[in-house]
Order: structure tokens, then sequence, then C-alpha cells
């Protein structure tokens, strides 16, 4: 059965069916050829079910305030302000690509709005000042995988909706990993152009009153992911309610600073309600397919597959690993997790490993599939916001960050503290 499901999504999925019908259509056929039991008569409990969580409020929140910065002129200013911090460096503006995208990270919660906010503003400095178009986009693209690491991660509150995992440790988990992997990324950049500087363009260095200056601009994003993560540690708020009151937070800076118009919130609501609807239904489609696929005993097929192998614990993970790579290049990244979530982490569980710190080290694993060919989306919303040169230039420029996030994957299963420090720390208090 697990060839039959295999083949079946990447075909329909090849066919450009919308992600959540084809996890549907897979449903459906689970319920016709492989279970025993009318699977479709449960099908309007199962959307009920899945969809109404009040911690799945959450994500519009998140996603219309990643809007309002990007549409107030807020992610624009950021990104004028982190350049004048980091272009003295080698590679120049490349670092303020990566340093912007992390700190939009921090109040957005999407890496493909991340990437698309930073493409938007970077793009066209590219050929102004001279920077190698594959490194300059490539950095952009892995820079905003970070959207789902960095809390508050939309990912995040997915997986912990689906294992029943408490949201606030796995934002605290993430905390540390995405920011020691942003320091990767500027540290694979840095070497690069030391070592080639015609990739780097010219580096630029500012006044430092005019550096710290631009400190202002960055108070913005700074005062947002305050209160967001700060009323959820101090148990002032759920994250749904954290989101709620950073969306308010997010408008009243956007007032403050000539950034609100009719237009503007049009706009944000309007691509609000398309990003969340996509989610959803993912989400609803996903819950479904999970059902079927559990009643018609994948589950227990996958696990007497691996238990056949007679590996140990620790070469099962690296089974796992090596299944979530291969998947990652042609499966989107969020019907990913929602697909093998409910069959992987029990048997991550099972096998004595923290379900928390595997949420870490899946979603450095979905990062990678965002900017791994022929599905990394993060690849086309690069692409998208060019104004020349092939997508094979952005898939070359992504390639030293995704040995960077392999390196963070071996970090993390060497290292297990780097996911669990935080949230064990604040839990020892």
């Amino acid at each position: 059965m697990i060839t039959y499901v295999s083949v079946g999504l990447l075909a329909l999925l090849s066919l450009s069916i919308p992600v959540g019908i084809v996890l549907f259509l897979l449903g459906f056929g689970i319920d016709q050829f492989f279970s025993p039991f009318p699977l479709l008569r449960g099908l309007g409990q199962m959307v009920w079910s899945a969809s109404n969580s009040a911690t799945l409020i959450a994500i519009p929140f998140f996603v219309l305030l990643g809007e309002i910065l990007v549409r107030s002129g807020i992610a624009t200013r950021t990104y004028a302000a982190l350049d004048r911090w980091f272009s003295w460096l080698p590679g120049g503006l490349i670092h303020a690509n990566v340093a912007t995208a992390t700190m939009f990270s921090a109040t957005s919660g999407s890496s493909v709005a991340t990437a698309a906010t930073v493409a938007t503003v970077a793009m066209p400095q590219a050929d102004k000042l001279g920077y190698d178009q594959r490194l300059f986009s490539g950095a952009i693209a892995a820079g905003g995988t970070l959207g789902i690491m960095i809390p508050p991660s939309i990912n995040l509150i997915v997986y912990g909706f689906l294992t029943q995992t408490s949201i606030p440790q796995l934002f605290l988990a993430g905390l540390l990993p995405g920011l020691l992997l942003a320091l990767g990324f500027i540290l694979v950049t840095a070497a690069l152009c030391t070592l080639r500087p015609e990739l780097g363009g010219a580096r630029r260095v500012f006044p430092l009153p005019e550096m710290l200056r631009a400190l202002a601009e960055l108070l913005p994003i700074i005062v947002l992911f305050t209160i967001i993560i700060g009323t959820i540690y101090r148990g002032w708020a759920t994250p749904t309610e954290a989101a709620a009151v950073g969306v308010a937070g997010a408008l009243l800076i956007a007032a403050l600073t000539s950034g609100v118009t009719w237009a503007m919130v049009h706009d944000s609501l309007l691509g609000t309600i398309k990003i969340t609807s996509m989610i959803m239904l993912v989400v609803i489609g996903a819950s479904f397919l999970n059902f079927t696929l559990a009643s018609a005993g994948l589950g227990r097929e996958l696990q007497d597959f691996l238990n056949s192998l007679g590996l140990t614990p620790f070469w099962t993970l690296l089974v796992i690993v090596a299944i979530y790579i291969v998947l990652g290049f042609f499966i989107e990244t969020l019907s990913l997790m929602v697909v093998t979530i409910p069959i992987i982490v029990p048997l991550v569980i099972e096998m004595g490993y923290d379900p928390i710190w595997f949420g870490i080290l899946m979603i450095v694993l979905i990062e990678m599939a965002l900017i791994t060919p022929p599905v990394g989306l993060n690849l086309y919303v690069v692409q998208g916001a060019r104004t020349r040169g092939s997508m094979t230039d952005v898939m070359v420029g992504a390639i030293p960050y995704v040995l960077m996030m392999l390196l963070m994957v071996a970090a993390l299963i060497a290292v297990p503290g780097l996911a669990l420090y935080l949230p064990e720390a604040l839990a020892s208090r």
C-alpha cells in the first residue's frame, strides 16, 4: 500500500492539481481500494474536527501580521536599516538579505511570505550594485526558510496541533537553532565572498551616525517580536491571543508611520484570506487522508517495514531523515508535514526521542525542501521577483545554504540540547 499511495501522490501532483484536493482524492482512493469500512461516511466529522480548533485561529492572524508589515512599508525600511549595518562584511548586501529575513521571520511565521518580502525589496539592488545573481538570489531563498523556524511559526503551530505538543515550548525550541542557522548562512556567505570577492559586489561602509539613526527603523519589528513572544511566555496570552495582539500592534505601528490606507487594509485582508484558505484546505485534506491511512493500516505497515530492517533507533532515525529529504524534492512542505506527522512521530516517540526535539529536526528538513528543486517554493518566489535569468541560477545559488542545513541536521542529532535547552530551562523555573 505504501507504494500505491506514494505513486498516486506524485502522479496527482504532477497533474498540477491543488495539493488540498490531491489529499482528498487519495483519501477517497484508499477508502475504495484498501479499507473494509465505508470511511467516506466519516468525512463530515473529519472536516469539522480538523477545523474546529482555537489553536488554528493563530494561522490567519500571523498571516495578516506579515501582510501588514509588507504592505505598510515596514519591511522595506527594515531592509534599508540592516543594509547600513551589514554591507561592510564580505558579501555586502547579501548579509542584509539574511538579516532582514531573520527579523521578518520573528513576526511573519511563513517562509514563503518572508522570501517574497525580501525578494521584492532586495532584487532590484543586485543589478545596481554588481552582485552575483546566483548567490544573491540563493541567499534570499535560504533566508526565507527561517520563517518556519524562528517563532512565531505557522508550521510549528500545525506540528503542535497534530502532535498535541506544547506550542510555546516548540517556539522556544526553534529560537536557538533558527538563530544559529541564520548565523551559519552569514558565515557561508562571508567565506564564499572572501574566497571569490567578485560574488559579493561592492562593500560599503556608512557613517556611524547614519548607522545609529537606522536602528530606529528596527524598533517596530523588535517591539512586535517582544510583544508576541513575551505575552506567551509570561503566561498573559495563548499563541492565538498573542497573534491577535501582534496584528493590533502592527496596525498601530503602521498608523504611526503613515502606512495605513484603505487599499493597504483591503489588500492585506485579501492576501490573508487566500493564504489561510490554502493552508486550511491542506490541513483538512491531510486530516481526512491520515484518517483513511490509519484505518487502512498504513501506520502498522510502515512500522513493520522499519522493524524488519533490524536497525537501532539511531539508524532508523537516519532512514527517516533520508525519507524526508527525498520526499522534500517532490512534495510541498506543509503537505509533507501534515501527511507524515501522524505516521512518523508516533514511531519516533516509541524509539525514545523527544517530540519537541524531533519537531525542530523536521522543520530543518522542511526548510531544506523549500530550496531544493523541483518543488522548492522559495525558489519560485525569488525567481518571480527577478527581472532576468533562469530558475537554474537560484537553484545553484541555494546549494551552499542547503549544505549548511544538512550541517544543522547533524548538529541537532549530535547535540539535542540545541533545541531542548531553552524549553527545559523555562520548565525548570
